[in-house]
C-alpha cells in the first residue's frame, strides 16, 4: 500500500484480539487507482459511553494516578504512538483505524464535574492526556478538553498537560488564571526540529517552529512550561537532543524529560514498515541501535525498565541528555502543585 497523504501509517494490521482477518486485495489486480482513492480517507467519529470521565493508572512506574481523555484514537498520527495498540481493545487495527477512527467522549466536563462533587475524590492531579492528545484536530470544534479545563479550574484542581498541538494556546486565558493558582504546567512533546522529518512522522501535529512558540508564549505568561523530547528514537534523533533542549530553554522551558521509543504489539510492526519505506538506507542502522539498547529486543515492556534502556550506547544518550540540561539551566527546580485550594464550594467565586 501507498502512503496516504495526511497519514502516518499506511496500513492496517490484524487486531491480535480478532480471530479473522480480512485482508484487501493489491490495487494493481482489482484494476482500481489508489492514489485517487488515498485522498478520500476521512475521519470517522464515534460517540464513547464511558460513565466516568478519568482514566485510573495501573502502571507503578508512572508519576500520575488519573488522566483524562476526551479522545480515544488519534488524527495527529504520530508512527511511533504507543497507544495505537490501545484501538485493539475498541475492535479496530493499531493502524490507519487508529488515526481514522476516533472515539468522542463527549459528556466528560459533565463527568468530570460529577467525580469533583463526589465525597471520595482526593484533590490531585489530573494529566491531560495520559494517552492520546487532547488537542488533536476536533478539539478545534468539540472544546471538550477547553470546557475539563473550565471545571478544572472551578473546582480548583490542580493539571499536567502534554500536547503536540499549538491549539493550546486558544486557551491561553483558562491556563494563566490556573497558573496564578499553581494549578498547571504545559510540556510540549518536540521529536525533532526538522520540518521534513515531522510531516512524514508526525503528519498532523503542529510544527516544530510553532511549539518552540507555544512554549516562548506560555513561559512570557509566566506559565511553568517544559520540553519532553518524545520519544527518543536511537540512530534517528539523538542527536538533536543538545539543539532542541537550547531552543527549548532559549525561549523560557524551565524543564525536560524524555521517553525512550516503545514499540508494544503491532506498533513494532507499523514502525519497522514506516522506516523501511521512508529511510530504506537508515532504516538497519536505526533498528539496531533500538535493538542494542532494549537487549536484543524491539520492545521492553516490564514495569521500571520500559523507559528506560541497557548498555553503554544507552548511557551515553542519557548522559548527554543531562549534561545539556545542566548546560542550559533545566530542572533546576521542582513546581508544586497546590491542591489546598480545592473546593466543592464553587458559589464563593466566578472563573475570572
Amino acid at each position: 500500500m501507498q502512503k496516504i497523504k495526511g497519514r502516518g501509517s499506511s496500513k492496517n494490521p490484524p487486531n491480535r484480539f480478532d480471530k479473522f482477518y480480512i485482508e484487501p486485495l493489491p490495487p494493481d489486480e482489482i484494476g482500481y487507482n489508489e492514489e485517487q482513492e488515498d485522498e478520500k480517507l476521512q475521519t470517522e467519529f464515534y460517540i464513547d459511553h464511558s460513565k466516568n470521565a478519568l482514566s485510573k493508572n495501573e502502571s507503578d512506574d508512572l508519576p500520575f494516578t488519573y488522566s483524562l481523555n476526551p479522545y480515544k484514537g488519534c488524527e495527529h498520527g504520530c508512527i511511533y504512538c504507543y497507544a495505537r495498540q490501545t484501538h485493539e481493545y475498541l475492535g479496530f487495527s493499531s493502524g490507519l483505524d487508529f488515526e481514522t477512527k476516533i472515539f468522542v467522549k463527549k459528556d466528560a466536563p459533565q463527568l468530570l464535574e460529577k467525580t469533583f462533587l463526589s465525597p471520595s475524590w482526593k484533590p490531585q492531579v489530573i494529566v491531560f492526556s495520559g494517552n492520546t492528545d487532547c488537542y488533536q484536530p476536533v478539539e478545534r470544534k468539540l472544546k471538550l478538553t477547553r470546557q475539563c479545563l473550565e471545571v478544572c479550574l472551578k473546582y480548583r484542581n490542580p493539571v499536567s498537560m502534554i500536547t503536540k498541538n499549538g491549539l493550546i494556546l486558544r486557551d491561553l486565558d483558562l491556563i494563566s488564571e490556573m497558573a496564578k493558582l499553581n494549578l498547571i504546567n504545559v510540556t510540549l512533546s518536540i521529536t525533532t526540529l526538522k520540518q521534513d522529518l515531522v510531516r512524514i512522522m508526525e503528519p498532523r501535529t503542529a510544527s516544530p517552529l510553532r511549539r518552540l512558540q507555544v512554549i516562548e508564549t506560555f513561559a512570557k505568561n509566566n506559565i511553568n512550561t517544559g520540553v519532553n523530547i518524545a520519544p527518543l528514537i536511537p540512530g534517528l534523533n539523538e542527536e538533536e537532543i543538545p539543539l532542541i533542549l537550547k531552543e527549548a530553554a532559549d525561549r523560557g522551558a524551565k524543564y525536560a524529560h524524555y521517553i525512550l521509543l516503545r514499540l508494544p504489539y503491532a506498533v513494532k510492526d507499523i514502525f519497522i514498515d514506516w522506516i523501511e519505506k521512508n529511510m530504506p538506507d537508515r532504516a538497519p542502522k536505526i533498528i539496531n541501535r533500538i535493538k542494542e539498547i532494549r537487549g536484543g529486543k524491539l520492545n521492553e515492556s516490564e514495569f521500571f525498565k520500559r523507559y528506560e534502556g541497557h548498555g553503554e550506547s544507552f548511557n551515553v544518550i542519557k548522559k548527554m541528555f543531562y549534561l545539556y540540561c545542566s548546560k542550559y539551566n533545566l530542572n533546576k527546580r521542582n513546581f508544586e502543585f497546590d491542591t489546598s485550594l480545592f473546593t466543592q464550594n464553587t458559589t464563593q467565586f466566578e472563573l475570572f
